[in-house]
């Protein structure tokens, strides 16, 4: 029996042998060839020597390393965060603010990035950076501020120096949003009742205008056939009436209706026409 065992174990042991041999080569090869997808890069960390290549970044397809070292895989996709918070207004009012980022790594710069931060930036640098962002931007501004009028103003500053402080950290701001911004009801009521009164306001001088523009159009308008008239007045001198009143008086003569002409009765001097059909 102990011999049949034998002969066996002679026969499955260069069996075992490549067994053995194939699963160290697929171990090896999942080592040694590492593929990146289009959304990733690739930094190289070398446990065994000099540590992690921040400045050789491995793009997608297919990268050879020595089976020794590791592959770190960096997605740089574009991604979006979502913060609420609650800050301080210059007069001391908490304001409830909610804030949209979107962001990427700068995939240069992945290397640097993993280093400083590891996989969760997003946790220990974007969320700490954006609260202080608009926690000391809020802080310059009075709540009236910063339901209406200068708004824009406040979402450009808070991106700019989000955009700033990501950068120099390795991390590319795409966009920032403020969402809403929400005061103490109290507080957005008596906002709105005093833009309510600078609009009536606003409409009532409008109109006012309208009507005094209308006023002056009518006086430039009667100023303007009052001076007609004077011009008129002062060219029809004696003499052009009475040239006038001779051409009429001949045009009338000339006519085939019956009518009975008086020469020199007029007051001017004209003919007096009298009767006619």
């Amino acid at each position: 029996m102990s011999e049949y065992q034998e002969i066996n174990w002679r026969k499955l042991k260069p069996y075992l042998i490549g067994g053995a041999i194939i699963i160290v080569l697929i171990i090896l090869a999942k080592s040694t060839f590492v593929i990146l997808k289009p959304t990733e890069r690739g930094v190289v960390f070398r446990k065994y020597s000099s540590g992690l290549d921040v400045d050789k970044i491995h793009t997608e397809g297919l990268n050879i390393i020595a089976p020794w070292n590791e592959m770190i895989k960096f997605d740089i996709a574009e991604k979006q965060i979502e913060e609420t918070m609650d800050v301080l207004s210059e007069n001391g009012l908490y304001i409830t603010i909610d804030v949209t980022l979107r962001y990427r790594p700068i995939p240069e710069k992945i290397g640097y990035l993993y280093q400083q931060f590891r996989m969760d930036y997003a946790q220990n640098l974007i969320r700490p950076e954006v609260r202080s962002v608009v926690r000391q931007v809020i802080g310059q501004y009075k709540p009236e501020e910063l339901y209406s009028t200068k708004r824009g103003e406040i979402e450009l500053q808070i991106s700019e120096n989000t955009r700033q402080i990501l950068l120099e950290n390795h991390v590319e701001l795409k966009a920032l949003l403020l969402r809403s911004i929400k005061l103490p009801a109290t507080i957005q009521k008596s906002i709105e009742d005093k833009l309510t009164a600078e609009q009536e306001a606003l409409k009532y001088q409008y109109l006012l205008q309208q009507e005094q523009q209308e006023a002056e159009r009518r006086r430039i308008d009667a100023e303007g056939k009052a001076a007609a008239n004077r011009l008129l007045n002062a060219s029809l001198t004696d003499n052009i009436l009475r040239e006038k009143g001779i051409i009429a008086t001949q045009e009338l003569a000339a006519s085939p209706n019956a009518k009975i002409i008086i020469i020199g009765s007029g007051e001017d001097g004209l003919p007096v026409i009298l009767g006619g059909n």
